[in-house]
């Protein structure tokens, strides 16, 4: 757990900081990162002398073989295949359980999560989420009548909509300009350059845009231009990795087949961050509601699929971690992972979610997979009003 010094940044300049160095600076990166990170609150968190402690990051256990079945003993998660104990670990340990295919759980260890707070996910053998159980809801209710109240009214919607996707496509031209920096003698730099320098703009019109309407617009148009060079990022395995066009339910090559099943995870990261600071995942900002769809997961995970979701499924192909052995095609044309791709992908993710980057504003390192948790602070924090505006991830 990291122990973060409080700060005496006010709201007021964290917000007309924001504001100016978007109009000023031109997205100047280092400034940004600042505006982000200089918003995180004792209050939040708990207090350890004087300072902040985060939420610790946990492990995740996943489950991959259908055949196996989980059972509670005391304190601990049993792992069973045919009878045999093949595993036996302590909750305490543990911030979820993610199932793959038909595994099966026992009613102790469901209820025994709920009562500890441990959500149970069941995905499709692709990583499709079907449903998951978890405990009573958490949080303050005052704290997610507020959000209800701000996503009906159009301007608070917009308001933080202009953040995250602000924050998305600023993000999004950060991955071109690391690709220059540490790739530009094997790739097209003029081509590349012209694509970062429309994000730019991108970026400045998300941020200046005056209804929901046209910035779903700018947010599609940035894509579009994100993903038209995204080829050009794959340099290696080409015979096999390859990307042409977004396609995503389903997947229909392997390059996009990795993408979604990376973001399935982050949208399940995102979902729990939310819940953990009392917010409601399923009531967003940007996307609409509908019945089931955790609206206002998908709206934080915006800030994360190019910096992490997609530099992560890159790093994946280009140092050749995973391999077209990997993959299986379906008879309708649908590419998935198989059980050892699912399980090499999810041996790298874990270790990327234990890696820490520096916290610029504050002086501390903060592991990749607490950035989720973060950001939902922040969220909430704006939704009470401590805050005048949400200061969305903006990668340095």
């Amino acid at each position: 757990a990291s122990v973060i010094s409080d700060t005496t940044y006010t709201q007021s300049s964290a917000n007309k900081g924001m504001q100016r160095m978007l109009l000023e600076t031109a997205l100047s990166t280092r400034s940004l990162w600042n505006a982000v990170c200089c918003c995180l609150y004792a209050s939040d968190v708990k207090a350890d002398r004087g300072g902040i402690r985060m939420k610790q990051l946990r492990q995740t256990l996943y489950i991959l073989t259908p055949e196996r079945y989980l059972s509670l003993d005391g304190e601990n998660v049993v792992v069973q295949e045919k009878k045999m104990i093949l595993a036996r670990l302590p909750l305490h340990n543990l911030d979820g359980i993610i199932c793959f295919g038909a595994t099966g759980a026992s009613p102790p260890l469901m209820g025994k999560c709920a009562e500890m707070g441990l959500p149970i996910s069941f995905l499709s053998r692709s990583g499709k989420f079907l449903c998951r159980t978890e405990g009573t809801t958490s949080g303050n209710v005052l704290l997610r009548r507020q959000q209800y109240r701000l996503a009906d009214q159009a301007s608070e919607r917009l308001k933080i909509a202009k953040s995250m996707i602000t924050g998305k496509i600023f993000n999004s031209r950060y991955v071109l300009e690391r690709a220059i920096r540490d790739h530009g003698l094997r790739m097209d730099v003029e081509k590349m350059r012209k694509k970062s320098e429309f994000l730019r703009a991108a970026a400045q019109r998300a941020w200046e845009a005056s209804d929901l309407d046209s910035l779903r617009g700018i947010e599609g148009e940035a894509a579009s231009v994100y993903f038209s060079v995204w080829d050009d990022l794959i340099l290696q395995q080409k015979e096999h990795f390859y990307f042409s066009v977004r396609s995503r339910r389903p997947p229909l090559d392997r390059v996009n087949a990795l993408l979604s099943f990376a973001y399935s995870f982050m949208t399940s990261m995102c979902t729990a961050a939310l819940e953990s600071v009392g917010l409601d995942p399923y009531i967003g900002f940007l996307h609409t509601d509908r019945p089931g769809r955790r609206s206002l997961a998908l709206d934080l995970v915006e800030e994360f699929r190019a910096p992490l979701c997609d530099r992560f499924v890159l790093t994946l192909i280009n140092r050749r971690m995973i391999q077209e052995k990997q993959f299986e095609k379906q008879a309708d044309g649908a590419v998935w992972l198989n059980e050892e791709g699912r399980k090499l992908f999810l041996e790298a993710w874990q270790k990327k979610k234990a890696e820490v980057i520096p916290h610029p504003f504050l002086k501390e390192k903060v592991q990749y997979g607490m950035l989720p948790y973060a950001q939902a602070l922040l969220l909430a924090r704006y939704i009470r009003g401590d805050l005048d505006d949400y200061p969305a991830m903006m990668w340095k």
